[in-house]
């Protein structure tokens, strides 16, 4: 079994090399607990996808931890057989940061939900990707609020009729691939709940990076916005839409060859970019794919629109950062060392201040 080296406890015996008793598989992921999501659920997916990936990890359950807020995607560690918490309404980030900083031995996961991690706990999700914190995020995105009954989101598209807007959404939604690089990210991917090549492909590029990584996954609520992503999975109608990026590689989709007359390209436009025709553009033109090129990273992510005629799929970016709970050790392990300055004093001391009369 290939595994990830992510600088944490692995499995195996003195000389490294797993034994027949430390091999684990997706069932040993799988907890006791009966998984309760509606049928169709684009979370089915998404669990079974994680409980394959994890065993490639090679990291021990035991120091494995999957943090969630509220929502139907936070039931996600009650079905893995790993530490676990199910916290407080958008507030995931915040504590997964304390976990992370503190145990350096733990591989630290935070599943959220576009209502749970961009309404009330939006605040928490920026910090946490602008300081870097070594934990991977993991953003179900269905635009739609399912557990309280199909309210609009953050992520909802202008003009969304749902309980909450029965004459339409009026607001602008969020593109959460955006925010994630406009909040300095050092990684951010997106994938397709039922693309299980490119969801793990994406799964294991963020468990790999030293930081926050945040992937948003596209699932359907067959229930309240059902069908939302359904032009994203179909043949060569989604094969027109959907831009996969691959680093280093030209930007290039569509249903044909890559020179044939159903075939499209990224090229840059001005300061911008635009998807163009390939028998259109000389070869030289075509855009291709750098993760550690932040402007590129979110030009791209502005392709993606609400009707999702142009959908990029892959990594954005990905780039290396001190991480917050490294240097956050390091100037304890320093103050410890020299004791300057005197923090316990500071801490005990207190200031006073004259007011005048």
């Amino acid at each position: 079994m290939t595994t990830i080296d992510l600088g944490l406890p692995q499995l195996g015996g003195l000389d490294g090399v797993p034994t027949a008793e430390d091999t684990q598989t997706a069932k040993d992921f799988a907890s006791d607990q009966e998984v309760r999501w509606c049928p169709g659920c684009g979370d089915y997916a998404v669990l079974a996808a994680v409980r394959q990936f994890l065993p490639t990890l090679g990291i021990k359950r035991e120091n494995t931890v999957f943090v969630s807020g509220i929502g139907c995607s936070s039931r996600f560690p009650y079905y893995l057989n790993t530490y676990g918490m199910h916290s407080i309404h958008g507030r995931a980030p915040a504590i997964a940061t304390g976990l992370a900083v503190t145990r350096p031995d733990l591989s630290v996961w935070v599943v959220t939900g576009d209502g749970d991690a961009l309404s009330i706990g939006g605040n928490h999700l920026i910090h946490a990707l602008r300081r870097n914190v070594n934990l991977k995020i993991l953003l179900f995105n269905n635009r739609i609020y399912g557990l309280t009954k199909g309210q609009y989101s953050p992520t909802s598209e202008v003009g969304k009729v749902t309980k909450s807007t029965p004459l339409g959404s009026v607001d602008h939604p969020f593109n959460p691939v955006s925010l994630a690089l406009g909040a300095e990210a050092t990684f951010v991917g997106r994938a397709l709940d039922s693309d299980r090549a490119g969801l793990t492909a994406v799964l294991g590029a963020a468990a790999a990076h030293r930081g926050t990584a945040l992937v948003e996954i596209f699932q359907d609520c067959p229930i309240f916005n059902d069908g939302a992503f359904d032009v994203l999975r179909k043949g060569d109608e989604a094969a027109e839409r959907l831009i996969h990026l691959t680093h280093g590689e030209p930007i290039r989709f569509g249903p044909a060859a890559e020179d044939g007359p159903g075939a499209y390209a990224v090229v840059q436009e001005g300061f911008g970019l635009r998807v163009a025709k390939t028998d259109e553009v000389d070869p030289s033109q075509v855009v291709v794919h750098d993760a550690g090129d932040h402007e590129l990273a979110f030009a791209l992510s502005r392709l993606s629109d609400q009707d999702l005629t142009h959908t990029v799929i892959g990594i954005f970016r990905d780039v290396a950062r001190t991480t917050y709970d490294d240097a956050t050790r390091a100037q304890v392990d320093h103050e410890r060392k020299t004791r300057t300055p005197n923090l316990q004093g500071l801490l005990n001391g207190r200031d006073t201040w004259t007011v005048a009369g």
